[in-house]
């Protein structure tokens, strides 16, 4: 790994690109080496200079204001820099980041973690007519809409887990709305039947009609229209059928796959470019069960991973492959209900779960806090792929 001279002292440039889950990690992580570790200097870009839970965005959509958590305050006192800025180009060659297409970093490792963002350009009208959860101003928007609606239907368009806890979120604080959860799968199909049957019985109590099997193919000023030609009317329509990633890795020449996600090597390492590493939603990060889906489970282990992996190369030692397994899958329904699947570390559903107040429960237990102050930092452990419990890491079962 190159290093570069400044006033007689050795010293390497780490950039992290993004503060969400992975990102912040890798931050994190490596803001707590930087003391330890002779000669690292670590700079964390992002377009806001607050962390968005991305987890609670359905409820930032309904009204309600999750802490707000300070990027600068959570890296007081490490000496790692914050820019707040839109990276706008990477230059993989020269090594250089663009910020607000004005200013230039340069690195000598780059972490790359800007992450996924709605679809919006896969379905006609969405573009224009929906609104959806990618940040915290477009969910303030939403919730601003609802408070405004004295009645009518608000269609959900996707019953995957986002779509389930926005339309449950939405029945509850709002019931005097009609919502309607649309999806080409039925919800909580990745569940087991226990687990999966709970999830349907709340949606019919906060009384969520569901339109499965359904693919939305137009959204409309007030109506999304389906596959077969049926029209459903909507005053509010909330996307959440899918995403997509920034296209600067694949501008930049990194080597990614058919969704631009990039390719890594075990360590996490750019298969194009070894010096640039790929974490979070903006990684295609291979197990032997498959490649990892974006979600904080597996972005903030990836983030860990990467920080204990550039701080070992710089102690003249090989980075160890990235192993993960997954854990769990928690799904909120509203405040005081939820559903907890156990998986196996291939994300399939196991015979366990919990469910109503006792999932609740556990689902805000390990969502809660999840950057320690500075002094919990220094005793964070170095190695291995961790998950926040209670504000706390603990280690996940890894894959075998």
């Amino acid at each position: 790994m190159n290093t570069r001279e400044t006033d007689g002292t050795s010293t390497h440039h780490v950039v992290v690109l993004g503060a969400g889950y992975a990102g912040m990690a890798a931050a994190v992580q490596l803001a707590a080496r930087a003391g330890q570790q002779k000669g690292l200097t670590v700079t964390l870009v992002n377009a806001q200079d607050s962390f968005t839970e991305r987890l609670r965005l359905h409820m930032t959509a309904t009204g309600q204001e999750p802490a707000e958590l300070s990027i600068p305050e959570v890296l007081e006192g490490t000496g790692a820099r914050f820019v707040r800025g839109w990276v706008t180009a990477v230059d993989a060659d020269t090594r250089t980041v663009r910020i607000d297409d004005e200013r230039v970093l340069h690195y000598d490792t780059l972490v790359y973690g800007l992450g996924g963002v709605a679809d919006t350009a896969a379905v006609p009208g969405v573009e224009d007519h929906a609104y959806t959860l990618s940040g915290p101003e477009e969910a303030r928007s939403m919730a601003d809409r609802l408070a405004r609606l004295g009645s009518g239907t608000v269609v959900v368009v996707g019953s995957g887990l986002t779509g389930v806890e926005s339309a449950a979120e939405i029945a509850e604080r709002h019931p005097q709305l009609d919502v309607v959860l649309v999806g080409r799968q039925e919800p909580g199909a990745s569940l087991n039947p226990k687990a999966q049957a709970h999830l349907r019985s709340a949606l019919d109590r906060l009384g969520v009609r569901v339109r499965g099997g359904e693919q939305v193919v137009k959204v409309l000023p007030g109506s999304v229209e389906l596959a077969g030609g049926e029209s459903v009317a909507a005053e509010v329509v909330l996307w959440t059928g899918g995403t997509r990633v920034s296209p600067l890795a694949a501008e930049a020449g990194l080597r990614v796959d058919e969704r631009g996600r990039i390719l890594t090597d075990t360590a996490l390492r750019s298969e194009s470019h070894p010096d640039v590493y790929a974490v979070g939603d903006a990684a295609a990060v291979r197990q032997g069960y498959g490649v990892l889906h974006g979600t904080c489970q597996s972005g903030m282990p990836t983030g860990v991973h990467a920080a204990v992996s550039i701080v070992r190369t710089l102690r003249g030692r090989q980075p160890k492959p990235f192993r993960f397994g997954y854990y769990h899958t928690p799904v909120s329904l509203g405040r005081n209900d939820a559903v907890v699947q156990f998986t196996r570390p291939d994300d399939s559903p196991r015979r366990i779960c919990l469910t109503g107040r006792a999932a609740a429960r556990y689902k805000e237990a390990v969502s809660a806090s999840p950057w320690p102050t500075y002094g919990r930092m220094k005793k964070m452990p170095a190695s291995g792929a961790f998950w926040p419990r209670g504000g706390r890491f603990t280690r996940l079962r890894t894959a075998r």
